[in-house]
Formats: structure tokens, C-alpha cells, sequence
């Protein structure tokens, strides 16, 4: 299955001084051959987040996009469209996303869901049950 890299992720790879710098480079080195993707949401908040002047290790955002760009330009590489409404409530448990912070991870989850893909993220805390069809081979926690 192809991987849709969580925000996160995509920082660690990007980030060599990253605390998870290692791990995500490791595990991308082992599922190279399944693919990744991206999608407009995971982009732009790669570069927003790696370019705020609080970020340890700043770039410009030009840098950021250049750096992303390389890394997209791959044969593993697909870029997802976002292809889902948040409003959908036929794709989304309202029940269950009970914190605004859910809401990203929610909506990344039911991407790899309708591209028959897997999430793949730092976040320890996301449960399955926020989007209607989402099993655990949908879902990577690192």
C-alpha cells in the first residue's frame, strides 16, 4: 500500500537534525518499494511549520519548497488531490472527533482510506474509529 506521509513525517525526513530524524529515514528506506504520497495539506504545512521562525532548525520557505520538490520528483512518489470534505459525514465519525487537533490527523486518515493507502505518522494518538472504513492496515503509527 502506499504511504501517505503524515506532516510530521515529512518534516523528520526533511529535518536531518530532527529528533526522528533516523527512525523516518529507516522506515522509509524499508517501504521505498510500496510508494509514498503527499497531498496540498501535507505540503503546505511542511513548509509553514520548518520555515516559522520558531522551528529549530528555519529555512526560507523557497528552500523548503525546493528541498519537497526534489523529494517529490521520485518514481515513488504520487501526489494525492484532496479529494475529501471534512462535512462528509458519511467518511467522518463527528462522534468521535471530540478535539480541533483531531481534525488534521482525521482527515489524513480518511485520504489514505479513499486511496486505499496507509497513514503513516509520529502521532501516537489517533484512533481508527474518527473515520467510517478506516482498518489498521490504514493506519502506521511510527
Amino acid at each position: 500500500m502506499r504511504a501517505l506521509l503524515d506532516i510530521n513525517v515529512l518534516i523528520a525526513l526533511l529535518d536531518a537534525g530532527h529528533l526522528h530524524h533516523q527512525r523516518a529515514m529507516h522506515w522509509l528506506g524499508s517501504h521505498i518499494q510500496h510508494g509514498w504520497a503527499s497531498c496540498p495539506l501535507t505540503q503546505n504545512g511542511c513548509i509553514r511549520i520548518m520555515s516559522q521562525p520558531a522551528y529549530p532548525n528555519t529555512r526560507s520557505p523557497n528552500d523548503i519548497a525546493d528541498r519537497l520538490r526534489e523529494a517529490t520528483a521520485t518514481e515513488h512518489h504520487k501526489f494525492w488531490m484532496d479529494a475529501v470534505s471534512v462535512l462528509d459525514v458519511e467518511r467522518f465519525n463527528w462522534q468521535q472527533l471530540l478535539f480541533s487537533r483531531q481534525l488534521t490527523d482525521a482527515y489524513l486518515l480518511a485520504l489514505a482510506v479513499r486511496n486505499n493507502g496507509v497513514f503513516v505518522t509520529l502521532d501516537q494518538h489517533i484512533q481508527l474509529s474518527v473515520v467510517h472504513g478506516a482498518r489498521p492496515h490504514h493506519l502506521l503509527m511510527l
